[in-house]
């Protein structure tokens, strides 16, 4: 039970999900995410695994019941799962989930000691099962690494969810294939519009894939039962007869979902973000590192809560560029 006052905004909705970036770095550079030549924070700028691990502690001290940790690719990180470890001990104790989304390159590696640490389940993206195309997107060849990691995750217990981004020309007709692999091997699979954060090399809307084309498309092949299942994030999920299995959408684009935000970001440097589609934000990395961290970070979380908007305004068209300057891997995945 929280002994402090809960995280409620200014439109009265009770924020319970933080997704908590413990680094902007990945091994991976997608195309639709970030450029090539991507140029990553120094490390100074980055809390400390001690400072992560005190946010967190605040955080659930306010009513925060679901942590996700995320990137970057949260694996690289050195003796991350020492964090999740402590983490991991403060569920039933006022945290209900500890979860985390990869990649999947360094699965293999550590799915026994996520497992161990408490998380039972996670997500990881694949928007490809073609070896040539996953090299072309992601500009490296570890597809074998991320089905490895699949299967180490699945071994060890771990309920896989896969995240796919749609993207038009590319993986589109691949979309039905991945529902089905997935659902043959026990995941569930959510479908992702492109988000348009961050100068990437190229037009993010010419492969932009509005997922009401995507239903309508699968719908014609399979049975869609929409279902009330909820996972806390802001995916709608169906139950596709034929597969046996759960689909999951995730349209930031053409249905906005904010009315039912429960969530707030915060980077690797300890910048909370109160949307992500907006520029509203705090800075806790400065609170924590006062001469009086807990007050300036009660202060920061009550401000927060305060700027926190009522929607996002996504907008993805030749020659707009980005919603937000800051990449994906910066403001957590």
């Amino acid at each position: 039970m929280s002994c402090s006052k809960p995280l409620v905004d200014a439109f009265n909705r009770r924020i319970s999900y933080l997704r908590l970036s413990v680094t902007d770095r990945c091994d991976l550079r997608c195309s639709y995410c970030m450029p090539e030549q991507m140029q990553f924070l120094p490390r100074k700028e980055v809390l400390s695994l001690e400072e992560l691990h005190k946010l967190a502690l605040a955080f659930i001290d306010r009513g925060i019941s679901k942590i996700r940790l995320t990137g970057g690719e949260p694996l690289v990180r050195r003796d991350v799962i020492e964090l999740v470890h402590a983490l991991g001990r403060k569920l039933g104790d006022g945290l209900e989930e500890l979860t985390l989304t990869t990649n999947g390159t360094q699965l293999e590696k550590f799915a026994e000691d996520l497992a161990a640490a408490g998380i039972r389940r996670i997500n990881v993206s694949l928007d490809t099962m073609d070896g040539t195309l996953f090299q072309e997107l992601s500009r490296r060849d570890r597809l074998n690494h991320v089905l490895r990691g699949i299967a180490a995750a699945k071994d060890a217990g771990l309920k896989v969810k896969l995240n796919t981004v749609a993207l038009k020309g590319l993986n589109e007709e691949e979309i039905p294939f991945l529902v089905e692999w997935a659902h043959a091997h026990g995941h569930e699979i959510t479908l992702i519009e492109v988000m348009p954060l961050g100068e990437v090399d190229g037009e993010r809307v010419d492969h932009y894939l509005p997922l009401t084309a995507v239903q309508d498309a699968l719908a014609a092949r399979w049975t869609l039962t929409p279902s009330d299942h909820r996972s806390g994030g802001p995916a709608r999920y169906f139950d596709v007869a034929e597969t046996g299995g759960r689909l999951g959408l995730i349209t930031p684009l053409t249905n906005n979902f904010c009315a039912g935000c429960n969530r707030i970001r915060v980077t690797a440097t300890g910048q909370l973000y109160a949307c992500l589609g907006g520029a509203e934000q705090v800075d806790l990395r400065a609170a924590l590192r006062s001469d009086a961290p807990d007050a300036r970070l009660a202060e920061a979380l009550d401000e927060a809560m305060r700027i926190k908007p009522e929607r996002h305004h996504f907008l993805i068209e030749r020659g707009a560029g980005p919603a937000q300057p800051r990449h994906m891997s910066l403001t957590g995945g």
